[in-house]
């Protein structure tokens, strides 16, 4: 039996893989023991996707050759418009972070850097990069949530959003993003690597960057702005 495309493409990113689904960020979640202070920066920085994010489902949308696949885009943006937007804003009250607050934060390196992949991907009209893109954001969500064992963390912040993430409609929506992706992927092949590669980097880059600042509920500014985040990397 032949190697799925996305198998494939999973492979060549093996280790900045396996670093981003077993981070630490992924294994203090998963029980329940990560620090307020991180899980406020994560989920600030994680929430500024949001835009760029149904940007993309909409470029996948107009992109997408089937009527299905177009449908199957719609419901998800509902969910990510609907559910998973309204976690966000609850777990900001119960963090004690409000909107003025967050609007005082920078984007940290990573989380600019994926925006502008999301919406360089977007514009490209191109459904494969498209596809790439969002495969990594949701595939590898997926992977890290399957990870747990044992029960859900107590707090909602954490369980939630594990949970978020490993549901079996969440699961069908993952299988049929590499669906597409294995059937198309193959005849650009160059795309699809381009953009699927430089995703699971910054996908471990973004994990990194919520442990190089201070609690955003102390001071309003993280300890780091973009730039030293940069030449941190370097």
């Amino acid at each position: 039996m032949s190697q799925r495309f996305t198998d494939g493409l999973r492979e060549e990113n093996r280790p900045t893989w396996d670093e981003a689904v077993g981070h630490r960020f992924v294994q203090e979640l998963l029980s329940g023991d990560v620090d307020d202070a991180v899980m406020s920066n994560y989920l600030i920085q994680d929430h500024r996707f949001l835009d760029a994010f149904v940007t993309l489902l909409g470029s996948a949308i107009a992109t997408a050759d089937t009527f299905e696949a177009r449908l199957r885009f719609g419901r998800f943006a509902g969910i990510i418009c609907s559910e998973e937007n309204t976690y966000f804003l609850r777990s900001f009250e119960a963090l004690n972070i409000s909107e003025a607050l967050r609007d005082r934060i920078p984007d940290t390196e990573p989380t600019g850097g994926f925006a502008a992949l999301m919406r360089e991907a977007a514009h490209t009209r191109d459904y494969v990069a498209i596809l790439a893109v969002l495969t990594v954001a949701e595939w590898l969500y997926y992977e890290w949530a399957r990870m747990r064992q044992g029960p859900l963390p107590e707090n909602f912040v954490h369980a939630e959003w594990i949970t978020l993430h490993d549901n079996p409609a969440f699961a069908e929506f993952v299988e049929f993003l590499r669906n597409e992706l294995d059937r198309l992927g193959a005849d650009a092949a160059e795309v699809a690597r381009d953009f699927f590669g430089r995703a699971v980097q910054l996908e471990r880059q973004f994990f990194d960057a919520v442990y190089a600042q201070n609690d955003p509920r102390d001071a309003g500014t993280p300890r780091n702005t973009s730039a030293d985040y940069a030449q941190e990397e370097n």
